[in-house]
């Protein structure tokens, strides 16, 4: 399967102390699965197989959950082509 990106934003309803803390918790367990990852202002972008990355998704929803939110918004942004597609190819010339 090709390399995909997916940014990932999620919004979790909690007090809104308790935002920045969730939202770190999801950033710390995107960055123990390994896959290549960029933290932004607003999301979270990740490179990896489909289907990982979906799960590491849904392991983002879990955190919110379980860190007490009541519910948990998300955006989420898909770049698949069938040859595979890397974030360094978007903005690599910006790293420079």
């Amino acid at each position: 399967m090709p390399r995909v990106n997916v940014s990932l934003q999620v919004i979790p309803c909690v007090d809104e102390e308790k935002i920045y803390p969730t939202v770190d918790k999801v950033i710390e367990m995107i960055e123990a699965s390994g896959v290549d990852y960029e933290v932004g202002p607003m999301e979270t972008t990740m490179e990896g197989e489909y289907d990982e990355l979906m799960g590491l998704v849904k392991k983002a929803h879990e955190i919110c959950i379980e860190s007490g939110a009541a519910r948990v918004c998300s955006v989420i942004k898909v770049d698949y082509k069938s040859e595979g597609v890397t974030m360094n190819e978007k903005i690599g010339k910006y790293r420079e």
